[in-house]
């Protein structure tokens, strides 16, 4: 199996009732610890760089990584940008190999974030990647707060702005540390009925597992992005290496102690997405 691009992936899961993962990588013992996990699951998934990984670690050598790992597994796996904020980021993802961009217009007023977003899924269709886009602003824990995505707004983007999904604002927030919250469930409803375009979660790890699943099978959410729950997995792993061996100096065999646990961890989150057997 080789790299897919986003619809490659959501299609078939809005088709048969299941979702897909967006793992928010920050580094090489993730992402190689999220391919491992989808393997492990026989399911595809999402490698993701956001705006903290970007500023890490360069898009032309985040775009090396993603493809070098997804050429050798086994199930179908998207490199995707997370939050693009401007037409520039997205050129750059593109011409460093990945599959799939998502631009975040939605701090912008509606008619602006939809001609911007269709600017840019234009540039992405005609080199054969996907684009997703956002409606309504999902908010932070601790932070900006939400604005609800209108339903009557979503049609108007989803028609206009040509994305291959749509992130929607529906009670989720990102980085938010605990699952106490959960969707709402009657605006997801509203804007399924009144549009066709695979629906995203964003801040994914805030939502309780059970209703992912439930969502996954019974609606047209085919994607969560999941970033908070699993960094909580890699820190707990990595301060137990760091506090296993006190004269330990190498990073490279701290760091790989981080491996096992957060593959764990992923193969949890990817298991409740429901995705039938890939191979």
């Amino acid at each position: 199996m080789t790299l897919v691009n986003l619809a490659q992936v959501l299609q078939p899961a809005l088709a048969q009732g299941y979702a897909v993962g967006g793992l928010v990588t920050l580094g090489w013992e993730d992402m190689r610890a999220y391919v491992a996990a989808a393997e492990a699951e026989n399911c595809p998934v999402i490698l993701q760089a956001g705006p903290s990984c970007r500023a890490h670690t360069p898009l032309p050598v985040l775009g090396k990584m993603f493809r070098h790992l997804a050429e050798a597994s086994s199930v179908p796996v998207v490199a995707h940008l997370d939050h693009g904020y401007t037409f520039e980021d997205c050129k750059i993802a593109l011409d460093s190999g990945f599959t799939s961009v998502m631009f975040d217009g939605s701090r912008k007023p509606l008619r602006q974030n939809i001609d911007e977003t269709a600017a840019i899924a234009e540039m992405a269709h005609a080199a054969g990647i996907s684009c997703e886009g956002e409606i309504g602003f999902v908010g932070y824990s601790g932070g900006e707060n939400s604005n609800g995505t209108d339903p009557e707004e979503a049609v108007q983007f989803a028609r206009d702005s040509g994305v291959d999904a749509m992130a929607i604002s529906v009670g989720n927030v990102h980085l938010q540390q605990d699952k106490e919250g959960g969707l709402d469930l009657a605006r997801i409803a509203q804007i399924q009925a009144l549009t066709t375009v695979p629906l995203v979660i964003h801040g994914g790890s805030g939502v309780p597992v059970a209703q992912r699943s439930a969502l996954a099978a019974q609606t047209s959410v085919c994607k969560f992005n999941i970033g908070t729950e699993l960094r909580m997995a890699f820190g707990v792993a990595l301060r137990a290496a760091v506090a296993s061996d006190p004269d330990r100096f190498d990073r490279v065999l701290m760091l790989g102690d981080t491996i096992d646990p957060v593959q764990q961890a992923a193969q949890h989150v990817l298991r409740a997405f429901g995705a039938p057997p890939q191979r």
